[in-house]
């Protein structure tokens, strides 16, 4: 999202027991978000953000668990077979989808750039994003 060019490729991804598969749109070469706060931290989150546009569920809507926190807005989704988080809708890009650069099938990226984000301090921080 944030000023990259056009993606071309549509990698595949899902959660690890396969119940939740998606398809989205990016580039091979990523750029991601390695966010501190307390539910990335803790689960190994790498945040690649695109436009809900593209993204699209393949299969699994009914076995995604939704987990709200802090003001609510962000909605976590969980396979609730497996617990994986695969992809959930972002407080920080309310217009976007987050996807868990981890759960990308293997193979699909080619490289990847990190960026640390401190989610700890979301306010003070998303000014950086520029949201």
């Amino acid at each position: 999202m944030e000023g990259e060019t056009a993606p071309t490729n549509m990698l595949e991804g899902g959660c690890h027991c396969g119940s939740v598969r998606f398809r989205v749109r990016a580039g091979p070469d990523l750029a991601v978000l390695d966010c501190n706060c307390s539910i990335c931290a803790r689960s190994g989150y790498l945040h690649l953000i695109v436009r809900q546009e593209d993204f699209e569920l393949l299969r699994g809507k009914a076995e995604l668990v939704e987990y709200r926190f802090n003001t609510g807005t962000a909605r976590h989704l969980f396979c609730g077979v497996c617990g994986i988080k695969s992809f959930y809708l972002p407080r920080s890009h309310p217009e976007g989808i987050s996807v868990n650069a981890r759960c990308l099938d293997p193979g699909a990226v080619r490289s990847m750039t990190i960026r640390s984000f401190d989610g700890r301090n979301w306010e003070r921080a998303r000014s950086v994003l520029g949201v």
